[in-house]
């Protein structure tokens, strides 16, 4: 699989986790082209896992956060209006977009940029378009998934 290849698969399905198990694809195991047992670091497609997440972070259409029961979650633009309109329904934290710098020292220090600064106009134009119920409906297996975990605001 290449990065394209998985920017694909995560407009395909719209939400995919990136390694945790949930209600979700993983895009690991599509990566690997198959279930991956323990940490997906010690498995033989390790390096090409991370360059693609790289990819995926860079990517302007993929939204990196902590979406589904608080994993890193991949979002394709295509939900961000859902996302934006019933935003209300999240705990901030799970719909802040997560960024990844790699310091001149070699570190990754994690960045969070919070709802709705990284949101770009029109996808908050468009998200006034969709009714509440709507929204919803692109994003029920995320708020079914959220409700059981207690990971929903309300």
């Amino acid at each position: 699989m290449t990065a394209d290849d998985a920017i694909a698969f995560v407009r395909e399905h719209g939400i995919v986790l990136a390694s945790a198990r949930g209600p979700v694809p993983r895009l690991t195991e599509a990566i690997a082209g198959g279930p991956i047992k323990g940490s997906w670091w010690g498995h033989p497609k390790s390096h090409l896992v991370f360059a693609i997440f790289e990819r995926i972070a860079d990517s302007p259409d993929i939204l990196t956060c902590r979406l589904v029961d608080g994993k890193v979650t991949f979002v394709h633009r295509r939900l961000w209006p859902a996302l934006a309109r019933i935003a209300d329904e999240f705990h901030l934290d799970r719909i802040a977009q997560i960024r990844e710098e790699h310091t001149p020292a070699g570190h990754h220090a994690k960045h969070q940029i919070a709802f709705p600064k990284w949101v770009p106009r029109e996808v908050l134009q468009q998200a006034q378009a969709l009714t509440p119920e709507q929204a919803r409906s692109a994003l029920a297996v995320v708020l079914a998934s959220n409700a059981a975990g207690s990971g929903s605001a309300g």
